[in-house]
């Protein structure tokens, strides 16, 4: 199965997020957490290459912060910082906002020096169904961005107000076109970034469980009384069709969803 999924819209928001960042301050780039690195779009990094970044290593509460924290030195730079996230949770946009105050210091002083307090705008980025509307969403501390727990929900950018003189303008989740490494292709799909409907199922959810009993083999074991095939978990969760057939498209949207939910533990497999 060779993933690839580059919808004509992704490649408009492309073009529109060039255009906007002439009128942006500070980037905030939106990671998911159980994949950091594979989150990282080669187009966006070229588009923000000039640009303060924020990373937002987001559903930090489903991923493993042992495994993060070595990630975490090459992110903080003169011009970049980062933070663990959880935009789910209510009552931490502050947090962001002191972090994008920060990264703007130089323009904050220049203009506090003209007794002028400035207007802050900053873009939100990332795959998609990474949580960026969810996160403006909170900090705007009202839901004004459309979500959804599926890739590409959000279609258009749209500047938002979130206080204190501060800007958002919320951009649709992209990828990139013709993904080489298919190992990333499909640490992309595992965690929902490229739609589901064009994926073979049973053939994604085998891949993934046997990447996962590698890396957390106990969680795996936990979960499905010992079992480490789809198979297996099929057997164990009385996953059959009439006449006794294994039902193995369920049991994989089954394994899938369990692994997109956290209800197979704190994990990152980047």
């Amino acid at each position: 199965m060779k993933i690839n999924w580059f919808p004509g819209h992704m490649n408009k928001a492309l073009k529109d997020i060039s255009e906007q960042l002439k009128k942006v301050d500070v980037v905030t780039y939106i990671l998911d957490a159980r994949i950091p690195l594979s989150s990282l779009n080669p187009s966006l990094n070229q588009l923000t290459q000039n640009k303060p970044v924020l990373y937002v290593f987001n559903k930090i509460d489903t991923a493993d912060e042992n495994k993060i924290k070595s990630f975490l030195p090459q992110f903080k730079t003169q011009t970049s910082d980062y933070i663990l996230f959880n935009s789910t949770a209510s009552g931490k946009s502050d947090l962001i906002i002191n972090k994008i105050k920060g990264l703007a210091k130089n323009k904050i002083e220049k203009y506090k020096s003209k007794g002028i307090k400035p207007s802050i705008r900053t873009m939100v980025v990332g795959i998609p169904n990474c949580g960026k509307s969810t996160l403006v969403n909170n900090l705007c501390k009202k839901a004004k961005a459309i979500t959804g727990d599926k890739a590409g929900v959000t279609k258009h950018g749209l500047w938002l107000p979130i206080g204190d003189c501060i800007e958002v303008y919320d951009t649709p989740g992209t990828l990139y076109p013709n993904i080489a490494d298919q190992e990333v292709a499909k640490k992309l799909a595992y965690v929902g970034s490229v739609r589901d409907e064009i994926l073979d199922f049973v053939e994604l959810a085998e891949q993934l469980l046997s990447l996962l009993t590698n890396l957390y083999p106990e969680n795996i074991k936990n979960r499905y009384n010992g079992e480490t095939t789809l198979e297996g978990v099929a057997k164990v969760r009385k996953y059959v069709k009439n006449g006794g057939e294994v039902d193995m498209e369920r049991t994989a949207k089954s394994v899938v969803d369990d692994f997109r939910k956290g209800r197979l533990g704190k994990m990152t497999i980047d």
